[in-house]
């Protein structure tokens, strides 16, 4: 039925979908094994109409934008994985960015740029899309998505289109972490500077995360949430835990916070190193890291 449903739909130009699709290609930490399907619709109208069949048929789905925040299980998702990089337009209205979910940050943030446009400077080297950006309240070099975010369109468990002005943003946190809505687009404030300072800003963030991050490699960003009384990278770095690996996933050398793919890691090397890696923390300095990869079992 659902292939039915899918071949319809792709012969209308509305999707394009692949079955038993490795998801590791998917994701930044090139890790995951097969999907029994992979769905990238081409617009807002296909993925509403594809949420509401797969609810409707109780099939289990998850949403992906770039894959920069997630670790898939091994043996892979059971059910349907939507993929929203297709859903990447924006437009610019005054001082005012609208962007749709699959929209590419670091895309939105440079044509921000070139419209000499400020806001958006802290996003410039931020590896996710607009939809992953907002769920997880994203930020770096002191900004976070709260700071722009004037509204938001999302998809709620009813299949009703809502509008929202307040996000109950927190650190790496929003308001979609709790009700399950889907993020459709949203409309991000910004303000007027001289293009010469907005470029050389982005400039210095992009420089910096360079030299202090492992950019080079497969990772999938801060691995643990930072508090106002923990810092997990220093913790790391301090009980001397650089380098310590499990199969090929390892702490980075060049940043604590971080666990990269050497080259064939998989989710158990990872999942373990996590483990080992807390365990440790725990023992030595009695804090307590809680996880901001997210992890998506098989079933």
């Amino acid at each position: 039925m659902l292939d039915d449903y899918l071949a319809e739909k792709r012969s209308l130009s509305h999707l394009t979908f692949r079955e038993n699709c490795p998801l590791a290609s998917y994701t930044t930490f090139g890790i995951g094994g097969a999907a029994d399907y992979l769905v990238m619709p081409e617009t807002e109208e296909a993925l509403i109409n594809l949420i509401g069949y797969l609810r409707r048929q109780e099939i289990r789905f998850f949403l992906c934008g770039n894959g920069s925040n997630l670790l898939f299980d091994d043996k892979g998702y059971r059910g349907v994985v939507i993929l929203t990089k297709k859903l990447r337009s924006f437009r610019i209205v005054d001082t005012v960015m609208e962007a749709a979910a699959g929209a590419s940050l670091i895309a939105v943030a440079a044509a921000a740029a070139h419209a000499s446009l400020s806001g958006l400077e802290f996003a410039s080297s931020i590896p996710g899309t607009v939809g992953g950006a907002l769920f997880m309240n994203a930020g770096a070099h002191g900004g976070e998505m709260k700071d722009v975010v004037l509204s938001s369109r999302y998809l709620d468990a009813e299949g009703r289109i809502r509008e929202i002005t307040e996000h109950s943003f927190s650190y790496r946190s929003s308001l979609f972490q709790e009700n399950g809505g889907i993020v459709l687009s949203c409309r991000l404030g910004l303000h007027y500077g001289r293009p010469d300072e907005i470029l050389c800003k982005i400039s210095e963030n992009r420089k910096k995360r360079e030299d202090t991050q492992p950019v080079k490699m497969k990772s999938a960003g801060s691995v643990f949430r930072r508090t106002e009384s923990c810092i997990p990278a220093k913790l790391i770095d301090e009980a001397g835990l650089k380098g310590l690996s499990v199969g090929d996933a390892a702490v980075s050398e060049k940043h604590a916070g971080f666990i990269v793919n050497r080259g064939n890691a998989t989710a158990a090397d990872v999942l373990s190193l996590i483990e080992k890696i807390r365990e440790r923390i725990l023992l030595q300095y009695g804090k307590e890291l809680v996880c901001e990869i997210r992890y998506i079992p098989e079933r």
